[in-house]
């Protein structure tokens, strides 16, 4: 099962990220369980949705060691890092598609509250968090942010433009700026079309009152199959995490896992 969860491709890309493990001590004292079988444990909880403590045996850790050695990671910026990695190996082989991207976010309740959560206004208030995100014409995750329910779409554009990582090309330098961005109404500001226009992204924002949303749908479909695949985790069906920084480990590593897919194609 370890080999099905964590892919040889995969593990070799996970060993370039992966803090060193600290020495053990001389006095001996527990074995510790290998960073393959901690990752795998790791992404058999994104996937399926169980808690820490519902982990099978058959992967070795215990659920407090695989969440101490996720918290450990979490901290060292490991999920964020090889999300990198993958996008440069999809880029080298020329399978980022620039030439029209799109973001958009989506709503989930917060079962347990926490930081960057908030009433959700499109669901009677009840505590939710956001997700937002920024893909490539193929639906590929670029950048992904978390941030309370009733936090506004038009507030996270410009972090999430700027998040966008330096991609490896097949030819040339990498590259960061999509050529077109697609948004739909909630980012239909004055000020954000002059902003993505100094940084020379061609803005295809949704007008209030003027476009329809069959229009509006005819090149954001691909996002909208992205947070179809992402809550496809059932991790992220809800928010289970109290701390913001598991809560962001979780999604970047689901949109690892969505390019790595890609990858393997």
């Amino acid at each position: 099962m370890v080999e099905r969860l964590v892919p040889d491709g995969l593990w070799e890309l996970f060993q370039r990220v992966v803090p060193q493990a600290p020495a053990r001590p001389q006095g001996g004292g527990r074995r510790r369980y290998g960073d393959r079988e901690v990752l795998a444990a790791i992404v058999f909880v994104a996937t399926t949705g169980c808690t820490w403590r519902q982990l099978p045996p058959v992967f070795g850790p215990s659920g407090p060691t695989a969440h101490r050695r996720f918290t450990e990671w979490s901290q060292a910026r490991v999920w964020a890092k090889l999300h990198r990695l993958v996008l440069d190996e999809l880029g080298a082989q020329g399978d980022v598609d620039w030439s029209r991207c799109a973001i958009d976010s989506v709503n989930m309740r917060a079962l347990k509250g926490g930081k960057l959560t908030g009433p959700n206004p499109v669901d009677r208030g009840k505590n939710g968090a956001k997700v937002h995100l920024t893909t490539d014409r193929a639906g590929l995750p670029l950048s992904v942010a978390i941030s309370g329910a009733h936090t506004h779409d038009s507030l996270a554009l410009q972090p999430l433009v700027r998040a966008i990582p330096p991609v490896r090309s097949r030819r040339g330098p990498r590259r960061r700026r999509p050529a077109k961005l697609h948004g739909d109404k909630g980012y239909d500001y004055d000020h954000l079309r002059r902003w993505l226009r100094t940084r020379r992204i061609t803005h295809r924002i949704a007008r209030k009152g003027i476009e329809t949303s069959q229009r509006l749908g005819r090149h954001r479909w691909t996002i909208e199959r992205t947070f179809a695949w992402m809550v496809g985790y059932r991790r992220l069906h809800r928010r289970y995490e109290r701390k913001a920084a598991h809560f962001l480990a979780f999604t970047s590593l689901t949109c690892t896992l969505i390019c790595y897919r890609r990858l393997t194609k």
